[in-house]
């Protein structure tokens, strides 16, 4: 009998933590949280546990307790570096663990951000990737103002007219992940040549016009970038229902998803997978994450008085799409263990507090699992893909030009 296969951990960095309080912990570092060693630092700890990669929270607009608008609050963190960039400045700084922005493709280009993250993964050599995040807040559109959207009650979510507005941003998200896979094609592998002896720095014919005509974006192409190490950086999405999870299935190599129990990841995974195969993307390599909101401590006890602590600075009890763990490494292995039989690949942990629960991910629950066979030992490939046992894609294109050429 084979080994079950190992895990993948990554880790979500947003400010100094997901608790709204979190800035406020003896540990943090809000007077660093726009200066990029925080990040550099933050960053270097997971390599050194060893995860598949972080992703880096990014938004439109200022963060908000208000769906709808931008609240008053003075008392929680406000204020974002640029994720890309932040990506950018971190890439050259490590070695071995994945780089993934949050790109939002309600208010972007898919032109401007192929060429931002093909550019990562040059910075990284190979380590890049993209989460796609939609954008629903009416705020957020007004500070674009190229259109509007109406404000959204989370009592109407579940609405034909509010489902409808979320699977036309879900459509266009799918687009976008479109126009930018095609984009990093359009230059083939070897379209560089360099040759100054004869004066030939790129071979014209392996440069190709993508002409997407859609719904939402008509891009004809090509790249300014050449095409990136990994061929196509890693994309990936996180999903709450069956609209998003259309677009894991159709679109992207990493899916996060929110269950709160085992039986819930298993349903989830049998309808992403049951897309997938609708999409006819059965045969290729699709994850399926996990996401966990984590307070870890040496015991459980004072995993619970922390949060309870942080509550209370908040005023109100924290609350998240994600299921919040409190407990222990040792204890968060059981439950990693257990729900992968439901199908998961991985997870995406969430540390509510930075850089406390980091390295508890790190520096206790890493070895808890490596003890337990569950996790890598040591880095055994040099790119995202290969972490994540993902192959190097072929340009679509490259057939079209070796037929062209006979």
């Amino acid at each position: 009998m084979s080994p079950d296969p190992l895990l993948h951990l990554a880790v979500a960095l947003d400010g100094a933590g997901w608790h709204p309080a979190a800035w406020r912990e003896p540990d943090a570092r809000p007077e660093e949280l726009f200066r990029p060693g925080y990040w550099t630092r933050l960053v270097a700890e997971a390599e050194e546990g060893l995860l598949d990669f972080v992703t880096i929270e990014d938004s439109f607009g200022v963060q908000s307790a208000d769906f709808n608008d931008v609240d008053d609050r003075v008392d929680q963190v406000r204020g974002r570096l640029d994720a890309v960039l932040t990506a950018a400045r971190v890439a050259p700084v490590t070695e071995r663990i994945g780089i993934v922005p949050t790109i939002v493709s309600t208010h972007t280009e898919p032109f401007h951000l192929s060429k931002a993250i093909a550019s990562l993964d040059y910075a990284a050599t190979g380590r890049a990737g993209l989460r796609v995040q939609i954008s629903a807040k009416p705020y957020e559109f007004a500070l674009v103002g190229r259109r509007t959207t109406e404000p959204v009650r989370i009592q109407d979510i579940n609405t034909p007219e509010v489902q409808a507005r979320i699977a036309e941003h879900f459509s266009e998200a799918a687009d976008y992940i479109e126009v930018i896979r095609r984009l990093w094609d359009s230059w083939e592998d070897g379209a560089e040549i360099r040759d100054a002896a004869t004066g030939r720095f790129i071979d014209r014919d392996k440069l190709h016009h993508i002409d997407f005509e859609g719904e939402w974006f008509d891009v004809r192409g090509p790249s300014i970038t050449p095409r990136p190490p990994q061929g196509q950086p890693v994309v990936t999405a996180l999903g709450h229902s069956t609209i998003p999870y259309q677009l894991i299935a159709r679109a992207a190599d990493v899916g996060f998803v929110t269950p709160h129990d085992r039986e819930q990841a298993r349903a989830i995974v049998e309808e992403i997978r049951a897309e997938q195969e609708t999409a006819g993307r059965s045969s290729q390599n699709l994850h399926v994450f996990g996401d966990l909101v984590v307070f870890l401590d040496e015991t459980q006890r004072a995993a619970e008085e922390r949060r309870a602590r942080l509550d209370d600075l908040a005023g109100q009890p924290y609350a998240s799409d994600a299921h919040i763990f409190t407990g222990t490494p040792s204890e968060l292995a059981d439950l990693l263990a257990d729900w992968r039989h439901a199908g998961l690949t991985g997870y995406r942990l969430r540390p509510a507090t930075l850089p406390h629960d980091l390295e508890q991910i790190t520096r206790r629950l890493v070895p808890e699992l490596q003890a337990r066979g569950l996790f890598r030992t040591a880095y055994e490939a040099s790119t995202l893909r290969g972490h994540l046992g993902l192959p190097r894609p072929a340009s679509r294109y490259a057939a079209d030009s070796a037929l062209a050429a006979l």
